[in-house]
Order: C-alpha cells, then sequence, then structure tokens
C-alpha cells in the first residue's frame, strides 16, 4: 500500500491494485482456479491471494490480460464500469448466477497544503490513512461476502465487460484483450436477485464503488455484519442499484435491464459504448 497518495497516479496505481486485489478475491473464494494460480500478499494483518500469470492454467492467463486491459483503461480514464458475470445456460437463455460491478470515476480535485497543520492533504478532506482504512474495509467486506455465498455450479461460465464515458472515449477504442460488444443488455436471474453494495474507496482522484448481485438463496446468512439496515452495505430488493444520475431508472426482477449502463437513463437515450472478452473463459467448468 502506498505511503501516500498525494498525486493521480499514485492513486490510479492504487485504483489498480484495488481491482486486481478484488478480482482475486471473487476468483480464489469462488474456487475457479487451483492453489497454483495465485502468489501471498499481506497487507498489515490481511492474507490476499492474488491471481498470477499460471502457465499451467489457461484461465488465470486470461484473467489477467482482462485486468491489464482494464488497466489501460483506467489510465486513460475511460472506463465507467468494470462488470464481471458467472453464467450458465438454462431453458434457452444465459441465467446469470452472479454479477460483480465495479464503478469509476474520475475527480479533478488536487493535493493542497494544509498551512495550519503543514500536512499535505486532499480538498475534499481524504488522506492516505484514511483511503487505507477505507480499502482495508472494502477487502474485508469482500471476502466476508465471498464466504456467504453457496458453491458456483459445475457448468459455470465467466466473462467480464468494460463500459465507458462516450464523452471522452473514442468511438474505435478497444483495451488489450477486449473487442466490441455485441450481445444484448438483459440479464437474467433465475430466481430473485438481490443487490449488495459491498463499500467504496476514494483517493481524492477516483473513486472505486464495489457492488454484487446474485440470487437471493445462494446467500447463506444475510443477517451478517456486511448487510447493515440504513448501513453503507445493505440489499436491495429493487435490482441494480444505480448511483446518483442513474437512480432514477428502474430495473425488473426477473429481467434486470441495464439500461442504466447501456443507454442514458436521463434525457434522450443514446448507446453507451461497451466492450467484451475477445474470447469467453471456464465455459464448461468441472
Amino acid at each position: 500500500f502506498p505511503n501516500k497518495i498525494a498525486t493521480e497516479q499514485q492513486s490510479v496505481v492504487l485504483v489498480k491494485r484495488l481491482l486486481a486485489i478484488s478480482v482475486s478475491c471473487i476468483t480464489y473464494m469462488r474456487g475457479l482456479f487451483p492453489e497454483s494460480s495465485y502468489g501471498t500478499r499481506y497487507l498489515d494483518d490481511l492474507c490476499l491471494k492474488i491471481l498470477r500469470e499460471d502457465k499451467s492454467c489457461l484461465g488465470s492467463l486470461q484473467i489477467v490480460k482482462w485486468i491489464q486491459g482494464c488497466f489501460d483503461a483506467l489510465e486513460r480514464q475511460y472506463v465507467s464500469f468494470f462488470h464481471i458475470f458467472e453464467w450458465s445456460f438454462l431453458f434457452l437463455h444465459e441465467t446469470v448466477t452472479e454479477l460483480y460491478q465495479f464503478k469509476f470515476k474520475y475527480k479533478k480535485e488536487v493535493p493542497q497544503m494544509d498551512i495550519i497543520s503543514n500536512q499535505m492533504n486532499f480538498v475534499n478532506g481524504v488522506c492516505s490513512e484514511d483511503v487505507k482504512q477505507a480499502s482495508r474495509l472494502l477487502i474485508r467486506k469482500l471476502y466476508l461476502l465471498m464466504q456467504n455465498l453457496e458453491p458456483l455450479p459445475n457448468d459455470i461460465t465467466l466473462t467480464m465487460k468494460l463500459l465507458y464515458y462516450n464523452d471522452v472515449t473514442p468511438k474505435d477504442y478497444q483495451p488489450p484483450g477486449f473487442k466490441e460488444d455485441g450481445s444484448p443488455g438483459n440479464l437474467y436471474f433465475d430466481g430473485d436477485p438481490v443487490n449488495l453494495r459491498v463499500g467504496s474507496v476514494s483517493t481524492g482522484f477516483h473513486l472505486m464503488k464495489v457492488r454484487v448481485t446474485t440470487e437471493k438463496k445462494r446467500i447463506k446468512t444475510v443477517e451478517s455484519n456486511l448487510v447493515q439496515k440504513n448501513g453503507p452495505t445493505e440489499i436491495s430488493h429493487q435490482g441494480l442499484d444505480c448511483d446518483e444520475e442513474e437512480e432514477e431508472g428502474s430495473t425488473k426482477i426477473s429481467c434486470l435491464n441495464l439500461a442504466f449502463s447501456q443507454e442514458e437513463v436521463i434525457g434522450p437515450k443514446k448507446k453507451r459504448k461497451v466492450s467484451e472478452p475477445e474470447k469467453l473463459l471456464l465455459e464448461g467448468r468441472k
């Protein structure tokens, strides 16, 4: 963890590491790859399993490639959403089992000197220690959630999608390992999906939010300290939660329409640029 976050470059390094840690946590705790595909790192008392390029496991190589593609979009400040889907084929259509959503925002604030305390602080009041504590809390909640989910079915397929800010992203831009998305924007859950707000981290330059949507029946224990009534982490039965400008959009339970991601909900509707991997992963998982 960086000792200080006083520049945009230091901030983007942290956000990239948080994304890598989060994706590694998801794949490790869901049993997608063998132990050999992970290295061990420590953040204070937290023992973290981090995906690495394991040549004996093509799946882990592909995931690392996708993460690096997202890094490229993050550095350019193009990507707005990073989605991880785990789905199976049921009743003539693809049924989503779990959806992991990472939202990114880019801020224009810059650090300034606090003359009274003679310390470097961000204009929005975020200091490096606050960012570290928020990061630790996010990671702990994600691990806790993974421990409270039922095992994945064997016929699982994993894929990812990147969604962009149209006003700054070139139409022909595609990060390494991705291509233009040609699939419809509907997600089907076999059951009653619930949305979990895992947490967020703000550095003063970047904001990253993590949310998980899965079927209610797949959560072993809802009554945990991860789910707090009226707290920062809560379950919503309104489908996929939206933030700020997207919250006026509505979604259906049986068919979660990602209108807030694929199109602008407020004002004239326009297609949002979306990328998908060049090839799928874990198809027909055993």
